[in-house]
């Protein structure tokens, strides 16, 4: 076979390698327009993972680089004049110049063409597979871009690449605090003399302090010498007498590449030609690497050409995805990096190990225990109260007292009948007080027979309904510590639907009631067109509220919330997808603020002055146009300056034709964001939720200080115990309900190897957390 490669980065020369060893006699020809000395950046940094699949594909390679390593274990955090260190993650990087020159060696060693200072011909029919390896800026992505379909997403901060002679001795963050605003660090050393320093800065800071110096166009391997004087002034505790340098070092902005397609006819992308990942997760040559592993083994495996690139393709693309959410949530922690600035050293430092949602508290308890241990100490002194996993410390919403952070997330069951809550919804709910849950919330409890989602859906306007509640919220007070709550909401445009479960979304075949909204926009082609509701329906829905508040009240709910998302009626009315109304209640923000706050005026002055409220909000539509994560942290300010005790921080469901970003937790950055710009500012509680599935993930959050409570929905589904199970796999002593208490352990799920016999003469000792820095200097 005659193979193209165009590009000699890690990419292009690392498969040239392994192809060439799998199949020697291909014809295996490498263009790269540089020299082979030529490099920009300079170090590169593995994880353990990739090292391991380096080892296991070629053993001179990883010989090679083995002897080039720095390795440490610790990562320090500095932070308003305080060193946090945590250990046992395990590092190892190398200058990119020499991980060049070994894969260089190689594929001259194999008998792999290389052409340096040569561009790739333009013509390549005769070649069986052509490897486009030529980075970011990729030649070839562009000329088959309506194939490849790729986009760039562009962030806020700018970031420049330098190095310097002061040896790190381990992964270093510094937080900076300048004149012009924070500014951060990331270095580690990448050999005996060197280590890699890049500064990174949101664009306002950067426009303050840099704007006015910047190079705006430089030829290319020249460096923004002004810039980077600057940057010795302001990291000069940082570097002391130590040189900076530089390698073609100028600001740019990170551009995440992502493509439909990596394969066109016998053409396929590789590395950053195909996709890109924040830097701040050490990702560019390890997926690059990783890419090149895997495209020369498809093509070992596969009968032709086409068959290993759909193989390569359909094998790679879920990790590429994977490792892009993770570093796109470290890109944007970092972006929002100002918002933490009033977060204690402990808490700030968990925050940024754990930024990349990939490192969590029980990871964090595996490679540091004692760092663990000192966290959970320092959360609890803060809070008054002992130690013990984040989730179960207490919380304060407004004046309720809540003996844990778990909330069972509303979830409509169309279980009721003409309104009224049944036997299901005692079982329903009570389980899930008995399950151990700080919180309870009911489904959205509708304030009419019109403001029903379903015919199924519950109510609180009726006399029969109240009393039906009521007796779910007496059996939760009497047989558990939990509270529970009631969430209010009338269905809007999105009412007159059949259950769940015979068509979500879809209208009734029959016995259809009108629906209503702040403008005659159907949600689809499928559902009715919304009567615009004039001001004295409006007024008439206000009131319906405030009367079903009332009998909440009566009927003992603990909690209030008001249902302002996913699309319900005081949902539509926030976006300008939904909201295209002329008065006084369309246009401005402030003016489709404005209904929604008059229902929750009235609704607070109905309900208990001791009992507090919340609002659940979708903080965006997930859609064009519509509302995005500034207009959500306003949403939320408004209802906090009219006394909301807590946002809970929903996305979405507004339109049907939203494109939503799934994964684990992929709401809580909207409610980091509100918790640390306006549930600081105004004390209030902010609840995250949304694919929360794991104790792992509740603590993180927690502790991390992105939400104060975290509501879980089919989790509890799943498990109507599970908080109380979450206590027990983490060895936490929970009050059991004492008729449960007899099966607070964990039972055995089948045959153990234990007792293990001693089969050592002299003992080791615990082993303790690895706290290895780099230090090359320094005797064995």
């Amino acid at each position: 076979m005659r193979i193209a490669v165009i590009g000699g980065g890690p990419a292009g020369l690392y498969f040239a390698a392994l192809a060439k060893q799998l199949g020697p006699g291909h014809e295996i020809t490498v263009w790269e327009r540089n020299a082979p000395d030529d490099t920009f950046g300079f170090g590169v940094v593995f994880s353990d993972e990739t090292l391991g699949g380096i080892e296991h594909a070629d053993a001179a390679v990883h010989d090679a680089m083995r002897a080039e390593f720095a390795r440490w274990d610790d990562i320090d955090v500095h932070y308003r004049d305080t060193v946090t260190t945590s250990g046992g993650h395990g590092f190892a990087a190398m200058s990119r110049k020499r991980l060049l020159g070994i894969l260089q060696h190689r594929c001259a060693e194999l008998g792999v063409e290389l052409r340096f200072r040569e561009e790739a011909p333009a013509e390549l029919s005769g070649y069986d597979l052509v490897i486009a390896a030529d980075g970011v800026n990729s030649a070839v992505r562009a000329r088959y871009a309506e194939t490849f379909r790729p986009s760039v997403e562009t962030r806020r901060c700018h970031y420049i690449w330098l190095g310097t002679d002061l040896v790190f001795d381990a992964f270093k963050f510094y937080v900076l605090d300048t004149p012009a605003g924070i500014m951060q660090v990331h270095g580690y050393p990448y050999g005996r003399d060197g280590s890699t320093f890049i500064l990174e800065v949101h664009d306002e800071v950067w426009q303050r302090a840099f704007g006015p110096i910047a190079a705006t166009s430089l030829p290319p391997g020249e460096s923004d010498e002004k810039s980077i004087a600057l940057i010795r002034e302001l990291c000069a505790d940082v570097l002391g007498d130590h040189r900076v340098m530089a390698n073609n070092s100028k600001w740019v902005t990170f551009g995440t590449v992502r493509c439909e397609t990596w394969v066109h006819d016998n053409v396929v992308l590789l590395g950053d030609a195909a996709h890109t990942a924040h830097f701040s997760i050490g990702s560019g040559t390890k997926l690059a690497m990783e890419d090149a592993l895997a495209l020369a083994a498809c093509l070992h495996e596969n009968e032709g050409v086409t068959e290993a690139l759909k193989a390569y393709e359909l094998e790679r693309r879920p990790v590429v995805q994977s490792t892009q959410r993770a570093a796109q949530a470290s890109l944007e922690w970092f972006e929002n990096i100002a918002q933490y600035a009033h977060q204690d050293p402990p808490q700030f430092a968990f925050n940024i190990l754990t930024r990349s949602r990939r490192v969590t508290y029980d990871n964090l308890r595996l490679r540091d225990p004692e760092f663990a241990t000192e966290l959970d100490h320092w959360f609890a002194t803060s809070l008054g109260t002992t130690s013990r996993p984040p989730m179960f410390q207490p919380f304060r919403l407004g004046e309720l007292e809540l003996p844990n952070r778990v909330v069972v997330s509303p979830m409509d069951m169309y279980s009721a009948a003409d309104g009224v809550p049944g036997d299901f919804h005692l079982v329903h709910l009570g389980s899930k007080a008995l399950g151990g849950a700080g919180l309870v919330m009911t489904e959205m409890v509708c304030v009419s027979p019109e403001g029903r989602i379903t015919p199924g859906c519950g109510g609180l306007y009726t006399a029969e309904q109240e009393a039906a509640w009521k007796r779910v919220v007496d059996f939760v007070h009497a047989q558990s510590p939990a509270r529970i709550g009631v969430q209010l909401g009338h269905s809007g445009r999105k009412g007159s639907t059949k259950l769940m479960w015979e068509g979500i979304d879809e209208p009734l075949p029959e016995d259809n009631w009108e629906v209503c909204g702040p403008s005659a926009l159907a949600y689809s082609d499928r559902n009715q067109v919304p009567r615009e509701l004039s001001t004295s329906d409006m007024a008439a829905i206000r009131d319906e509220f405030v009367a079903c508040a009332h009998a909440a009240a009566r009927a003992g709910f603990d909690v209030l919330e008001l249902h302002c998302a996913h699309g319900y009626l005081l949902s539509s009315f926030l976006s300008p997808l939904t909201n295209q109304r002329c008065d006084d209640y369309g246009g401005s923000l402030e003016n489709r603020l404005r209904y929604p706050l008059e229902v929750f005026d009235a609704v607070r002055a109905a309900w208990p002055a001791e009992r507090p409220m919340t609002v659940r909000i979708s903080a965006t539509d997930w859609a064009d146009g519509g509302i995005g994560a500034d207009d959500a942290v306003e949403i939320a300010r408004a209802f906090a300056e009219h006394g909301a005790a807590g946002i809970d921080v929903s996305t979405g469901q507004v339109v049907c034709d939203e494109q939503p970003q799934y994964g684990r937790s992929y709401q809580t950055p909207y409610a980091d964001r509100i918790r640390n710009e306006i549930g600081e500012e105004y004390g209030i509680a902010v609840i995250a939720v949304g694919a929360i599935s794991s104790y792992d993930d509740v603590n993180s959050l927690i502790l991390a200080g992105r939400a104060d409570l975290c509501a879980l929905g089919r989790t509890h589904l799943y498990d109507p115990q599970w908080t109380l199970h979450a206590a027990a796999e983490q060895g936490y002593p929970m009050p059991w309900p004492q008729p449960f208490a007899a099966g607070n352990r964990k039972p055995q799920s089948g045959r153990t190897d234990g007792p293990e016999p001693r089969l050592d003469l002299v003992r080791s000792g615990p082993t303790g957390t690895a706290h290895a820095r780099w230090r090359p200097g320094a005797s064995s």
